[in-house]
């Protein structure tokens, strides 16, 4: 049976309907099996699929059908404009992240040299951005998993910033030496017991639990966290931390209230309008 993109691609999407983005899932999916790029395959729709290429995509579409998320299927995700390889080691980056990134290139010249150090590095993206935005820059990335630093070895290596960027297994409470940074830029977990047992499958069934939730108010990590972070920056080193959307006051709180040594505290918002990036500056 003769079976082109076109027919293939309509198959696949009904099969997937049980997903988020089934177009997109289904397109993404299609183009990694045959080799080639979605443009690409919108050109060539009426193109044939040989019974090898159709049992490739169906092997894709089994794992999607059954809720793998596609970034982990393909083995990489875009952060930034930047290609990363991913795994289930690993959180997938997401959008929102990449508010951090920005606050960072508005608080520092390009051509500036400055220390950062990246706690719960994961699959690198934050540290390795940084690492490409400012080729003066040397940092550190934490992470206490060693699963996730050969992933985020990677991906250093990928982007080539082996010469200026050092990966260290350590929890948040250990590691760089105090004093030593300009920057801290974190993503820790902060999903709450709670809203991690609301979460989809997706999330649930896939995703590191380790990397995402913390305690019963999703704060374990943050509090745990903030006291090496105010003993690891110089005077005038800043702080950038995603957040969950609702924890902005909390977390403003518990750092104003316990490290007197902060100042310019704030929360900046996401696209969506939601609280997501905790900064603050060291006196």
């Amino acid at each position: 049976m003769s079976r082109n993109i076109q027919d293939v691609l309509k198959e696949c999407e009904s099969r997937l309907s049980g997903v988020d983005s089934p177009r997109l899932s289904a397109e993404l999916l299609a183009a990694h099996a045959l080799g080639c790029s979605r443009l690409t395959l919108n050109l060539e729709r009426g193109r044939v699929l040989g019974d090898g290429e159709y049992a490739a995509l169906q092997a894709l579409i089994d794992r999607r059908e059954a809720g793998e998320p596609v970034a982990y299927i393909l083995g990489t995700r875009e952060f930034y404009g930047l290609d990363f390889t991913v795994s289930p080691a690993v959180l997938i980056p997401r959008p929102e992240t990449e508010h951090i990134v920005e606050a960072v290139e508005t608080s520092f010249p390009k051509d500036q040299p400055f220390r950062f150090a990246d706690l719960g590095t994961g699959s690198g993206i934050l540290a390795v951005t940084i690492a490409r935005l400012f080729p003066m820059a040397r940092g550190v990335a934490v992470d206490i998993s060693l699963d996730a630093l050969a992933v985020a070895k990677v991906n250093v290596r990928t982007h080539n910033v082996s010469d200026r960027l050092e990966l260290i297994q350590a929890d948040f409470t250990s590691g760089p030496v105090a004093g030593m940074f300009d920057l801290v830029v974190s993503n820790p977990p902060y999903v709450s017991e709670p809203e991690f047992a609301a979460a989809s499958h997706e999330v649930t069934g896939f995703e590191p639990t380790g990397a995402l939730v913390s305690g019963p108010d999703g704060l374990d990590h943050i509090r745990a966290m903030l006291p090496g972070v105010a003993a690891m920056l110089k005077p005038g080193g800043r702080l950038f931390m995603e957040i969950g959307y609702d924890q902005a006051k909390m977390v403003i709180d518990i750092v104003i209230d316990k490290y007197p040594e902060f100042e310019e505290v704030g929360v900046q918002k996401d696209l969506s309008g939601r609280d997501r990036v905790i900064f603050a500056r060291k006196k």
